[in-house]
């Protein structure tokens, strides 16, 4: 049985999504329908730049959901290809919603775009961080922040495979828990690229006005199971999908444990569905038995077509 994954970070530069656009029509009837959504040529971006305005947040999360969205309907349509089970990490839970059936696309690309702004507005740049600890388990890493908070927050953020572990909160807090960790003898402890701190409490404001715009579209019956970031399980109840969208933001990512739980379940393969591999790389970490393969571009459908899926 496969899972279909979705990244919630891709390579997020010129021309993602462009190449599948022009050889398949599938592709482009979702970019232009998230032009229209937003009254803005987003395929335009995706497509040409510049990377500084694409790489904003706001601009980010819709081009990464709107490029997944493409290659899975290429996949689908080339293919016939199913899943179990989705997942995203992050924002790839929004792909894995449309994927399933539960958001309409539409609605899914014009709520990460306000999310994006909404998680930016929440915490002025320069006044939160996030960082990677690598080579430390959990237990280690919250003992790290605790020791490093001092009336600060500064949380696990992202479970993303064994010894990977990101922190997010106050900057300073997140610079003295890397002081600390490399304190500890984990040498490999280093800030991130971002300028939103994902997954803490500090994504609460952000949390309020995200609940405000879910609350204005309508989740239909999900098709596929979502093992969600919260709670690491499958949901199929459509009443609990709003709720746990707004818990994500404020939440650790539980993508260890989401991994673990789909193989548990009967999942062999994982087909990382979107710009970048980096998902597949952390399931590889997470669970050596399984088979991984990621799709982002012609080559990559023409790949599990020649293999017949």
């Amino acid at each position: 049985m496969n899972a279909f994954i979705f990244p919630g970070q891709g390579s997020q530069c010129p021309g993602m999504g462009k190449e599948l656009s022009d050889n398949f029509s599938v592709a482009r009837d979702v970019f232009q329908e998230a032009d229209d959504t937003l009254g803005w040529k987003l395929s335009r971006l995706c497509f040409e730049g510049p990377e500084e305005e694409l790489k904003l947040t706001a601009n980010t999360q819709p081009a990464i959901l709107a490029a997944s969205i493409a290659v899975l309907r290429v996949l689908q349509a080339e293919t016939g290809l199913s899943a179990g089970f989705v997942a995203g990490h992050s924002l790839g839970e929004f792909s894995a919603l449309v994927a399933s059936g539960a958001i309409k696309f539409a609605d899914a690309i014009r709520t990460v775009h306000l999310r994006g702004k909404f998680m930016q507005e929440a915490v002025p740049v320069g006044i939160g961080a996030m960082a990677a600890i690598l080579g430390a388990e959990a237990e280690a890493v919250h003992e790290i922040c605790a020791e490093a908070a001092q009336g600060e927050i500064v949380v696990p953020a992202n479970f993303n495979s064994p010894g990977q572990i990101v922190i997010a909160g106050h900057a300073t807090a997140v610079q003295r828990a890397i002081e600390t960790a490399k304190a500890r003898g984990f040498r490999k402890a280093m800030l991130l690229p971002v300028s939103v701190p994902s997954h803490c409490s500090l994504m609460a404001p952000a949390g309020e006005r995200l609940l405000e715009t879910l609350r204005e579209i309508e989740i239909e019956t999900l098709q596929i199971p979502v093992v969600t970031n919260v709670e690491a399980k499958p949901n199929t109840d459509s009443e609990r999908v709003k709720k746990l969208l707004v818990e994500q933001l404020s939440s650790p990512v539980l993508w260890d444990a989401s991994v673990k739980d789909m193989v548990a379940r009967g999942v062999t393969g994982f087909i990382e569905v979107g710009p970048g591999k980096v998902l597949s790389g952390l399931v590889k970490r997470i669970d050596k038995t399984v088979e991984t393969r990621n799709v982002e571009d012609v080559a990559g459908i023409k790949s599990i077509v020649k293999e017949g899926a």
